[in-house]
């Protein structure tokens, strides 16, 4: 296992020989940018309702847990197993918490409906402006209902499939070569029909997608490389996300 320094490498021994209390604080301390970070990336999709001081607390646990199972004698990186179960831990809260209130699904389905009906009027694609106007709310209303169910949709469908992956008593790293071949070939043309709809986007929106899911940078960090405020990314995100909601579900029902 790799290590920052010597110094890290005596803490790791004295906590897992003898589970000294000290060397358990000092390690917490080193790894708590990795709480910063998920809690960071995760609270981008939720109301405000929940706040930061919640998921941290529940990524706590996940980097106690971590902390707690760790197997020193494996080849694997701390920080990559800590990571998966400070996720882990938030989504799992989060779930169990059901973070998404009844009235904001509701809202989420009735906006839904709405766009699909004035849709259906318009024979195009509805902008955020006009589902504002349909529904009587604020455009920024469109965004952030639009971004909760797009996030909540994510924790139940990508993130249980992750979790169970990792779930056990060792920790497993999943091997995708292990994939069905119409497994292989239906992941493949979704990434290819995500591509294209993200090549649709205009090239701020295309970048803090990027920067986003692919290069895990947070908000704040997209917005130094932009030159941009974070409120003025987090804008340019949840529009890049209603954009493609709206394609990824006209793409569905051409296949249903």
């Amino acid at each position: 296992m790799a290590y920052v320094n010597a110094e890290e490498d005596k803490l790791w021994h004295r906590w897992i020989k003898a589970r000294d209390p000290q060397a358990g604080d000092l390690l917490i301390k080193r790894y708590m940018p990795l709480v910063t970070y998920h809690v960071q990336r995760i609270s981008v999709g939720l109301p405000k309702s929940v706040s930061k001081d919640e998921l941290t607390s529940l990524a706590m646990l996940g980097l106690f847990d971590a902390l707690n199972k760790f197997d020193l004698s494996r080849e694997l990186k701390f920080d990559t197993y800590a990571s998966f179960r400070v996720r882990g831990a938030i989504i799992d809260g989060l779930r169990k918490e059901d973070w998404l209130p009844r009235s904001a699904r509701e809202k989420a389905k009735k906006m839904e409906a709405q766009i699909e009906a004035l849709e259906q009027r318009l024979q195009r694609h509805a902008t955020p402006e006009e589902v504002a106007t349909e529904m009587n709310i604020t455009v920024d209303e469109v965004y952030r209902t639009v971004q909760e169910h797009f996030f909540a949709n994510v924790l139940s469908i990508n993130e249980q499939q992750e979790l169970d992956d990792y779930e056990g008593k060792s920790f497993v790293i999943r091997d995708d070569a292990t994939k069905t071949p119409e497994q292989t070939v239906i992941h493949t043309e979704l990434l290819g029909e995500l591509a294209q709809h993200i090549e649709r986007l205009n090239r701020n929106e295309q970048l803090v997608i990027s920067l986003f899911y692919s290069e895990e940078m947070t908000l704040t960090e997209i917005g130094e490389v932009l030159n941009l405020s974070t409120s003025r990314i987090s804008q340019i995100h949840s529009k890049a996300l209603f954009k493609l909601k709206e394609l990824l579900s006209k793409e569905a029902m051409k296949t249903s």
